[in-house]
């Protein structure tokens, strides 16, 4: 049986949690690794969760004759965003 995926609230919340713990500085390193790693695959579950959310978003216009049309939201490139990937 499949694992039900966390909502994005639930990630964020557990990401949040596991910043707040290596921040406290008192985790061992073999506990501080294990953190660190499991932030970085759910930092890239939530950005996947994010670019599918943004795909979805679309921004309604009008066309000529006042008549709403939809076309896809275009997102600014984020400044902090590098081009690597984790």
């Amino acid at each position: 049986m499949k694992k039900k995926e966390p909502s994005f609230e639930d990630g964020l919340a557990r990401l949040e949690e596991l910043v707040g713990r290596l921040e406290d500085r008192r985790l061992g390193l073999d506990q501080a690794l294990s953190d660190f790693e499991e932030g970085l695959s759910l930092s890239a579950a939530l950005k996947k969760k994010l670019d599918e959310a943004a795909g979805r978003v679309e921004k309604l216009t009008r066309d000529l004759a006042g008549r709403p049309l939809a076309e896809p939201l275009e997102l600014p490139p984020d400044p902090e965003a590098g081009d690597d990937e984790f």
